[in-house]
């Protein structure tokens, strides 16, 4: 049993590391970037098997850059090792992208005044009801 005890506790370290308040805090930051990161499979998964089609939601996008952020964050403040650091120094630029491609497609989508369905803004007649759309 005495192994294990050296195992945990070495040279006064648990599991080899000092494990100090900024320690603690930064790892809760890498772990929260790690699963946020993680999460945005379970988002577009749901959301394809949903619709029965490919579907990429904003919320994957958002679950990118929040993820991508922290860990970034992690990687500059904590780790600071240029690998990891470089790995995620330009990651938020596609997610930004696609949050404003996505917000733009959004916005100009024409609301159909009968079904409330919204349409392609190219559309003269509404796919649900069948309402002539005005422009």
């Amino acid at each position: 049993m005495d192994w294990l005890t050296n195992l945990l506790w070495h040279e006064g370290k648990f599991l080899g590391t000092d494990w100090t308040f900024w320690t603690i805090f930064w790892n809760i930051v890498g772990w929260s970037g790690n699963a946020v990161f993680s999460s945005r499979f379970l988002v577009q998964w749901y959301a394809t098997e949903k619709k029965k089609q490919v579907v990429v939601p904003a919320l994957f996008w958002w679950l990118s850059l929040a993820g991508s952020l922290l860990l970034l964050s992690y990687a500059v403040f904590y780790d600071r090792h240029y690998v990891v650091v470089f790995a995620y120094a330009f990651t938020w630029i596609p997610y930004i992208r696609n949050l404003v491609i996505h917000r733009r497609h959004k916005q100009a989508q024409l609301g159909c005044p009968v079904c409330g369905k919204d349409c392609p803004p190219q559309a003269n007649y509404c796919a649900q009801c069948g309402t002539k759309l005005s422009v």
